[in-house]
């Protein structure tokens, strides 16, 4: 702060800040300053989806070097698509997609006469600042500034990082409005929330310094942390947006205007293969578990899920075998027995006994539930099956599906569509600084899980997702913010002590490395050309979906092959594999 000049701390030098053209009130009248964050603190800003991609991909998303465009949070699509696109939310004001216990204290805020009212983010000026003018004033707030990150500041500094801009924002704040008697910035980023916490500690400090410019008495400053409510987009709205992005930077490489040496693609990630089960046949299905006196209901996992087939991606030759994705088959459970209490499982027949099916345990069996600590695929070593009664000799229908995730990873010469079915744990590439970025496997935490699809876990607990690159919003690639205990009763009141607490835009065109794609373009795979068009898949893998694609799965999908209508939040390999998105018809 040492050679600042006193002038420099003006309304006129403050105003240059803000994208709004408003007066901003005298400094004899602003006796307190109030600041909002706008994602997810004001506005619930959609979060790459934990269930539609790899734990890889969803860092590599909000991680800027890995982009032309500077990816998740850089690119204002991503925000446009939110909700149903902002055609649709625009009029009806996103309603939904706001902290309304934020809302109603930005509204105390603007009420209160003696209040300067800011909202700080550290989105790109450039790209964001007329689109969330536009988000904000259809909900009627009236902030006295909006403020974005520029390219430079108002003296043509730059910074290294979202939080310096912040700081240098909030210094001229404070040294402007030198009557405010205290500021309180709303949160919702354990780090940033230490560091503005850290900052006005030694802000405070330095204002007792008599050689300090644009000396003021020191200010009371309350960081309140806010609890990140998390959403996505529609899973359909969310692929095409990132194939957008990647066609983009596809384009800008093939271009020759920029340094990344990689296209990318979108691929998929087959966990299992199996006869998916319907929500409503799971609930029949564990009916038949006895659990042995003293084992509570929270120790166990329950199943009844899937009969597999295989635990990878069926080889063309044994889907063809089994009828291919999509196909319905009718069960009949036969026998039930449990192997050492902790493991659960129903032993079934294909109806009529002679059709044709695969699976690779000896014998066709669905695991209804396994004990914590269990793996599924020691089903397999059950040797006693009991005999149930008629009436809990349950027929049930099945559809061949498989589990799946999707990635983005950098294009591979020669690479099969079967092949590009499996991720490629060992690749790694070498870094050459002129080359732009690498997309090593290392980089980013791949969170993995098994039958309870745990791998739909944010990194460093519930509220530690990310938010960009190292440089600007630091929640990218290494940078996991950590999560910490959120206060969910956000204090606030403004001096008052209150208390608060799509736009799919599937891209046509032509394939090829490095080409512009679309979704659309799987249409042609030849893995699900038996059922053409009406192939749509399901993202919703939490419990109680509806399997069948026919009915109202929560998603209209628009193009198939991509994820399945068919499989459970726990389904899972019986080998303990990763986890990840049901698919089938």
């Amino acid at each position: 702060m040492a050679g600042r000049k006193l002038a420099s701390y003006t309304i006129t030098g403050l105003k240059r800040w803000s994208c709004l053209t408003r007066e901003l009130p005298p400094v004899s009248q602003v006796k307190a300053l109030h600041v909002y964050d706008f994602d997810n603190t004001l506005f619930m800003s959609p979060l790459p989806s934990q269930k539609l991609w790899t734990g890889q991909t969803t860092g590599l998303l909000q991680t800027q070097e890995c982009f032309v465009n500077g990816g998740w949070w850089h690119d204002p699509h991503i925000l446009e698509a939110t909700g149903q696109g902002i055609e649709k939310e625009e009029p009806r004001a996103w309603d939904g997609w706001w902290n309304e216990q934020i809302v109603d204290l930005v509204d105390l805020s603007i009420k209160q006469n003696d209040a300067l009212t800011i909202l700080l983010t550290g989105r790109g000026e450039d790209n964001f600042a007329q689109l969330i003018k536009r988000i904000v004033a259809s909900k009627k707030l009236a902030f006295d500034m909006i403020c974005l990150k520029p390219q430079a500041g108002p003296n043509n500094q730059t910074f290294a990082s979202t939080m310096k801009y912040k700081q240098a924002i909030l210094q001229d704040l404070v040294y402007t409005y030198k009557n405010a008697d205290e500021i309180r910035i709303y949160e919702d980023r354990v780090k940033h929330t230490r560091a503005f916490r850290e900052y006005f500690e030694s802000l405070n400090k330095s204002l007792l310094n008599p050689l300090t410019p644009a000396p003021r008495k020191p200010i009371t400053a309350e960081v309140i942390q806010v609890s990140e409510l998390i959403t996505t987009l529609d899973p359909t709205t969310e692929a095409a947006e990132v194939q957008r992005m990647i066609n983009a930077h596809n384009t800008a490489i093939s271009s020759g205007n920029h340094t990344f040496s990689s296209p990318l693609e979108i691929k998929r990630t087959v966990f299992f293969t199996g006869y998916l089960i319907s929500p409503i046949d799971t609930t029949r299905l564990v009916t038949l578990i006895k659990l042995p006196p003293g084992v509570p209901e929270s120790e166990v996992k329950f199943l009844a899920n899937n009969i597999m087939i295989t635990p990878r991606p069926c080889p063309q030759s044994l889907l063809d075998k089994v009828g291919g994705i999509g196909r319905k088959q009718t069960w009949q459970v036969i026998g039930i027995a449990n192997y050492e209490s902790r493991i659960w499982a129903a032993r079934v027949t294909p109806v009529p006994a002679n059709a044709q099916y695969h699976t690779d345990n000896p014998t066709p069996l669905v695991v209804l539930a396994v004990l914590k600590g269990a793996r599924p695929y020691e089903a397999n070593r059950i040797q006693n099956w009991q005999p149930i009664p008629s009436d809990k000799q349950y027929i049930f229908q099945t559809e061949v599906g498989e589990k799946v995730q999707l990635r983005v990873e950098p294009e591979v010469d020669g690479e099969g569509e079967y092949e590009s079915l499996f991720q490629n744990r060992q690749q790694k590439r070498r870094r050459d600084h002129q080359d732009g970025p690498t997309y090593e496997r290392d980089s980013y935490r791949t969170v993995r899980g098994g039958y309870h699809n745990e791998e739909n876990r944010r990194p460093n607990g519930v509220n530690g997702g990310y938010r960009g690159g190292n440089q600007n919003r630091g929640r990218g690639g290494n940078n996991n913010s950590n999560s910490g205990n959120h206060n969910r009763n956000v204090r606030g009141g403004r001096g008052h002590n209150h208390r608060g607490g799509n736009n799919n835009n599937n891209n046509r065109g032509r394939g090829g490395r490095g080409g512009y794609k679309s979704l659309d373009d799987v249409q042609n795979n030849s893995r699900y050309a038996n059922h053409g068009s009406s192939y749509q898949p399901n993202y919703d893998d939490g419990p109680g979906q509806n399997f069948s694609t026919s009915n109202n799965d929560g998603y209209n999908a628009s193009f198939p092959a991509l994820g399945g209508g068919t499989g459970a939040y726990n389904n899972g390999a019986q080998g303990g594999g990763d986890g990840g998105l049901p698919y089938g018809k």
